[in-house]
């Protein structure tokens, strides 16, 4: 389904992503984790085409992904869907409309112009935000509702390009545990309910073991690490994030009990 042979990218003496080699059969749940600076959001996007690979091919579904250019690259993106740590939405608009947002690569210029919509369109995005239980939220300025609310308006805005793939870059580095829990779960649900093959820049150890059918981990550029989440020890963790004895995964934990102790323990100790 998903092919990537030898990928490189490079800044300058800088090198982002180094020969990475990754091949998936199937629709899966797929999270890269490593530390800051380890080319994952790089490799995301170059997959998605936001930014060009150095050397190396993207083969999806046996199309060239590296290859397309204009207009070819253009429908590319708008089958693979990207969905951002900042969320990437118009703030002062209302929500329905930046769910809209997601069908601009097939409307004409006069259409995007004026803000034009056709039914059948607004219809299938309110079934959308339905399903991501926010359908309530449709009228309201997108700046007005919670950063879980607007990490799922930008799903939901994924969702409307019909893509065939979804790249979610730290979906949820900037959302409290609760939040985080709600996207993710909802993330997985499109993976299971519409097959689509959904890859995840995650980086806590403990979202990726829950979530994902395959872990990725990537340092300095190059994958250390591919196998099932189950495989990923705190041993392998510290390869991956180049850590020593000292390295805890609690300290990076977005589960709600493990937070919610700390934080009785922090309390008791503060009332001794």
């Amino acid at each position: 389904m998903l092919k990537i042979d030898g990928l490189s990218k490079r800044f300058g003496d800088k090198i982002a992503v180094d020969r990475v080699t990754v091949a998936v059969d199937k629709p899966a749940m797929i999270g890269i984790i490593g530390r800051s600076g380890a080319g994952k959001s790089t490799l995301l996007r170059m997959i998605n085409r936001l930014t060009d690979a150095t050397e190396g091919a993207i083969i999806f579904e046996g199309e060239d992904i590296t290859a397309l250019r204009g207009a070819a690259r253009r429908a590319w993106q708008s089958r693979c869907a990207m969905i951002f740590q900042q969320f990437n939405l118009v703030p002062r608009m209302d929500v329905v409309s930046n769910v809209l947002h997601g069908t601009l690569n097939r409307r004409s210029t006069l259409a995007t112009m004026f803000n034009l919509y056709p039914q059948e369109d607004i219809h299938r995005a309110i079934e959308i935000l339905d399903r991501l239980g926010i359908a309530e939220q449709a009228a309201k300025r997108t700046e007005a509702l919670s950063g879980g609310q607007q990490q799922r308006v930008a799903i939901a805005r994924a969702l409307m390009q019909n893509p065939r793939l979804i790249l979610a870059d730290e979906p949820i580095a900037s959302l409290d545990p609760m939040n985080a829990q709600i996207v993710m779960d909802s993330l997985r649900r499109i993976h299971e309910e519409d097959g689509l093959l959904v890859i995840c820049n995650l980086h806590t150890l403990d979202t990726a073991r829950r979530y994902c059918d395959r872990v990725i981990g990537m340092r300095d550029g190059r994958v250390v690490f591919d196998g099932a989440p189950e495989m990923l020890t705190t041993a392998t963790a510290r390869e991956i994030y180049g850590a020593g004895e000292d390295f805890s995964e609690a300290a990076t934990s977005t589960e709600i009990e493990t937070l919610d102790g700390a934080e009785e323990i922090r309390l008791a100790e503060a009332c001794v």
